[in-house]
């Protein structure tokens, strides 16, 4: 097993309770890959960016809780919205079925016009009467679904892309509308229960405590810091591995989860070139994510987070509350109150390409500026320290019909795999695609020796309404 992040602990995990024997390993000193935190020279650890979780994501819940992690995770069943001028909307669910249990709250959504609200809501039921798979929708982006659909600016702006730019790391103009219109049919139309935020209360690096102790329990071994410069083949099968240092490391297969630029680098040119199996990755772009992390003297927020509209901030995660200072006394709360800081956030900004470029000076006046908008207490706050941490490759960019580009876990090379968020999945580029790209991967790797099993977990049912348009859309399909 190559690469130590979600695809590659995913199916060593699986693999491992399936009675195979794993190695993993992994060039970095930590877990988790781009998911995953780190200690700041202080001492400090920060996540290297916020990842959530929503309800919908039923296989990196599976993961979690096969990691030992599950309580490690805490929902929350309101959002929390403020605009430029500091006014605060929530959405939650209602008792009303779906997809109109969200209709209360978005009625009272006071960041949008009535004639925002009436395009948005003819959009979303175009989506929820489509059983999430409207028509036309192959090859063209998100943003000219949109306006097909004639949603007004201030919909465009402070809903469509507040949203979607959060969830798949990229600008309206340049997604795919399939994976637009999927993130709203599984989070907020098809299930009551899709659109719940799940926050880890923990630095990211503490949920896969338990990966390692699940490997080695079984006889396998997790090595950090063990880099590989090359997969070798011989015959169009599997060979070995040569590491950093040099030396080869031979096994019965071979599963590789580890971004797809790197991939590129380690295999053969037969494989990478023209004319190979895995030239089409060369196409896939990526996007970058910026996080921001403020130390203040004081408390400056009450929300666990917020959702900033019209600003280039997109979140702001209140970590003091998150990793509950207030009650359970963890390490990353403990080390907060021995410091006397009395609130840390973080900040992220998705597809951050304007920032890229920017100093991290630049970067932080550009976020305090914004957080005097919606935060007014941080203009007398203190800013005890600050850093930027800028994730430049952070995801592959859904770029319409990426799809064709993408491989599936079982290639045409025997005893050789693939995991990762870049493989055909079906989901973008999120944690719970790395998840089932590395469930995908261990399917395949156990069909190969003739042990089936299936790890895949189902996405939640859709109810109400939503279940009869989608059994009807279904229905109606050639």
């Amino acid at each position: 097993m190559i690469g130590g992040g979600l695809a590659g602990l995913s199916s060593a995990v699986v693999l491992a309770d399936a009675g195979l024997q794993v190695r993993l390993f992994e060039k970095r000193p930590h877990l988790g890959g781009r998911a995953t935190s780190y200690t700041l020279p202080d001492g400090s650890e920060v996540d290297n960016c916020q990842h959530v979780t929503l309800g919908c994501c039923t296989n990196l819940a599976d993961f979690y809780r096969r990691a030992g992690a599950e309580a490690k995770i805490r929902f929350y069943d309101r959002l929390y919205f403020v605009d430029r001028q500091g006014r605060r909307s929530t959405i939650e669910a209602s008792a009303l079925p779906p997809p109109l249990h969200m209709a209360p709250s978005f009625l009272f959504f006071s960041a949008l016009t009535v004639a925002d609200k009436r395009s948005i809501a003819r959009a979303l039921l175009a989506i929820a009467r489509g059983g999430g798979s409207p028509p036309n929708v192959n090859d063209i982006s998100m943003l000219d679904w949109l306006r097909r659909m004639k949603q007004t600016p201030g919909a465009i702006e402070r809903f469509w892309r507040v949203v979607l730019v959060s969830a798949l790391d990229e600008e309206l103009d340049r997604t795919d509308a399939r994976y637009g219109i999927d993130v709203f049919w599984k989070s907020f139309l098809g299930s009551r229960g899709g659109y719940r935020v799940g926050i880890p209360s923990v630095p990211l690096a503490d949920l896969y405590d338990g990966c390692r102790g699940a490997i080695v329990r079984r006889g396998g071994e997790v090595k950090l810091r063990s880099g590989v410069r090359e997969i070798r083949l011989c015959d169009g099968r599997f060979e070995c591995v040569v590491m950093e240092d040099g030396s080869e490391l031979a096994a019965d297969l071979c599963i590789v989860a580890v971004p797809h630029e790197q991939l590129l680098g380690m295999v053969p040119r037969e494989l990478s070139g023209a004319g190979g199996s895995l030239q089409g990755l060369r196409k896939i772009r990526t996007a970058p994510i910026t996080g921001v992390h403020f130390w203040f003297d004081r408390q400056v927020m009450t929300e666990p987070f917020l959702t900033l509209l019209d600003h280039t901030t997109q979140w702001v995660f209140n970590k003091t509350m998150l990793y509950g200072c207030e009650s359970n006394g963890n390490g990353a709360a403990s080390q907060l109150r021995e410091r006397g800081r009395t609130q840390y956030l973080q900040l992220v900004i998705s597809a951050s390409y304007d920032l890229v470029s920017r100093s991290r000076q630049e970067v932080i006046d550009l976020c305090r500026r914004e957080l005097q908008d919606v935060l007014p207490t941080t203009r007398d706050a203190k800013l005890e320290k600050a850093t930027v941490i800028k994730e430049v490759h952070a995801t592959f960019s859904p770029e319409p019909g990426v799809d064709r580009w993408r491989p599936a876990q079982d290639i045409d090379v025997k005893n050789l795999y693939l995991a990762g968020d870049w493989t055909r999945t079906g989901w973008p580029a999120t944690m719970e695609g790395a998840v089932r790209s590395g469930y995908l991967a261990a399917e395949a790797v156990l069909a190969g020796v003739g042990r089936p099993q299936k790890f895949l977990q189902p996405d939640l049912p859709s109810e109400g309404l939503s279940k009869h348009w989608a059994h009807r859309a279904v229905a109606s399909r050639p």
